[in-house]
């Protein structure tokens, strides 16, 4: 097993919950993206760990679809000072002709919600396919 060495201010555990928050992902469903030796319980006793061996943490950020980088080095306190001293109503970043709006967890969150939307609709496909299935192996 290999642990990372970074700042002791950093919980990498608490940091993979955060993360999993804001893209709105249910610990079953890291879990379910982890593979058959996951379950929510031992994603919950994950995110309590301050540190996370370095395999594992890289298959979590490759799931969230973030740098490993961001969780391993993610400090609140830094975090907040960043953002108070950089950006501020209407921030944004301008290219010489292009106005971007600089908010790249809200695109994060857009990609895993239809990621999510489209999951749920396979499942509803399923659950439908299921129910003309049961139909016809009961009308036989």
């Amino acid at each position: 097993m290999t642990h990372t060495t970074s700042n002791p201010k950093i919980h990498e555990g608490r940091n993979v919950k955060r993360f999993r928050e804001m893209l709105g992902i249910k610990q079953d469903m890291l879990a379910f993206e982890l593979g058959s030796d996951w379950n929510q319980q031992r994603i919950s006793t994950l995110e309590q760990r301050e540190k996370i061996d370095s395999d594992i943490l890289e298959q979590v950020a490759a799931i969230l679809k973030i740098p490993v980088e961001a969780i391993r080095n993610f400090d609140e306190e830094s975090a907040i000072n960043v953002i108070s001293n950089t950006f501020h109503d209407g921030a944004f970043i301008r290219s010489s002709e292009i106005t971007y709006h600089n908010n790249p967890l809200a695109e994060i969150k857009k990609l895993h919600e239809e990621k999510m939307d489209l999951y749920e609709r396979m499942l509803k496909e399923k659950d439908e396919m299921m129910g003309r299935l049961e139909t016809l192996i009961g009308s036989k």
